[in-house]
């Protein structure tokens, strides 16, 4: 079996689905456990603590140096094949396009009054990217590397670090490096997990600390990065990625059995999840299922996500669907019906949405150009994308003339004294004299 069929012909049913979805949210107090001892350890013990963690988790022969010579990573990109490296310079061009667009500039206006106010933006001074290595470094997420560091890059951060785990021979993949010689960042460091994290937050003497963090982890690196944040900022605690595909009787079962697929190969806590009008349908998609996921590289491990986070159900109609998804809140959610755009404006809650049946998320995660960094879990109700807004951040300004300046003071003196602050009302006061 890979995925029971549903049916939820009212929303009074709709707890049979969000419930197994729920689950999926169960903090780990473990993981919660051991990152404490390893925050505790690494700000103790710096550089110590990482090559011990490495060696223990990753690779036993680990040695310094942590940071990876930048002709190394020069070497990678040179020995890149010309197809593979013309792939990853076309992806980085569309991100770099759509997160452009994302920049924000300056503000200042000016009242009747004379007082000038504005929102100066501003780069972090010092970004640090986590980049998984994924199953000991075999299947290195060099789509995440693109998009966390082109938005940092566009956001005019001066200092990018990369930190990913090295394989088990204590190299990093060749393909992590070139992308990061690809994108002109030198600074890449062989070390992962949640000491990683710790190593960014806290810094030690091969690795300054950083003011902002982003990039997704396992439930380790999650629970770090929840852990130092405030002390640093961070994009979000991304958990594990989920699909929800909206269908009705246009769709091709075959290929939203293979965007189920996709997703589902990611890792065994993967969800993916279709909706859909029509019952046929949905029995083709648990045909294709089984009969796609037996050819597939990562059979089994496909298998048990599916199996446990998995599911087709059968709703009345797209109405309830719409309902029922923003109940739910997806990190994707695919719009796989004859008119997806008629659907649009009454999704409120997606991390990203791919419109119509052309639009697998595969192509999101990889090459369209939006950020494939989003929130998961339901998070996506308050939480948005990773984006160039990411790295900056906003300063207020105001110049008050002296004229606004006594024009207010009798308003916020007022004010000042029903929170029973006499200063605060005195020190706009004592301007307001001079007038």
């Amino acid at each position: 079996m890979i995925v029971s069929p549903l049916h939820l012909p009212t929303a009074a049913d709709w707890s049979i689905l969000l419930d197994k979805i729920d689950r999926r949210r169960a903090p780990d107090a473990r993981a919660e456990k051991d990152v404490l001892d390893i925050l505790a350890d690494v700000r103790q013990n710096a550089d110590t603590a990482l090559v011990d963690y490495t060696r223990r988790f990753d690779c036993p022969d680990f040695a310094p140096p942590l940071r990876i010579d930048p002709q190394t990573i020069r070497a990678a990109r040179a020995a890149m094949r010309a197809d593979d490296l013309a792939a990853l310079r076309a992806a980085a061009d569309n991100i770099r396009a759509f997160h452009q667009a994302q920049k924000q500039e300056s503000w200042f206006l000016t009242r009747p009054d004379g007082a000038l106010l504005g929102q100066k933006i501003d780069p972090v001074d010092r970004a640090g990217l986590y980049v998984p290595g994924g199953l000991g470094g075999d299947t290195p997420l060099v789509s995440t590397l693109l998009m966390t560091a082109i938005p940092a890059q566009i956001a005019g951060v001066a200092d990018i670090a990369v930190v990913t785990p090295p394989r088990r021979d204590g190299t990093v993949s060749p393909y992590i490096l070139a992308a990061a010689c690809l994108l002109d960042i030198e600074t890449v460091y062989r070390v992962g997990g949640a000491w990683a994290i710790a190593a960014l937050a806290f810094g030690t003497p091969s690795i300054p600390a950083v003011d902002v963090i982003a990039g997704p982890g396992n439930i380790w690196v999650t629970t770090a990065k929840r852990l130092v944040q405030g002390r640093v900022g961070i994009d979000m605690l991304a958990g594990p990625s989920e699909v929800l595909i909206l269908a009705d009787a246009a769709a091709n079962p075959d290929w939203i059995a293979a965007d189920m697929l996709s997703q589902a190969e990611h890792d065994r806590l993967a969800s993916a999840i279709c909706l859909t009008t029509d019952a046929v349908l949905g029995q083709r998609v648990l045909t294709s299922l089984r009969t796609q996921c037996a050819a597939l590289p990562r059979a089994a491990l496909t298998e048990q996500a599916l199996d446990d986070w998995g599911a087709v159900a059968v709703v009345p109609n797209l109405d309830e669907a719409v309902a029922l998804a923003n109940r739910i809140a997806p990190e994707h959610l695919q719009l796989m019906t004859a008119d997806p755009w008629s659907l649009l404006p009454r999704i409120r809650h997606a991390g990203a949405v791919f419109m119509g049946h052309h639009t697998p998320e595969a192509l999101g995660d990889y090459f369209a150009g939006p950020n494939h960094v989003l929130p998961t879990l339901g998070t996506a109700r308050f939480a948005s994308a990773l984006s160039v807004q990411t790295f900056t951040k906003r300063t207020s300004i105001i110049a008050a003339s002296p004229a606004s300046s006594a024009r207010s003071a009798s308003c916020v003196a007022r004010l000042a004294r029903l929170e029973a602050l006499e200063a605060h009302a005195r020190s706009m006061e004592c301007r307001a004299g001079e007038q």
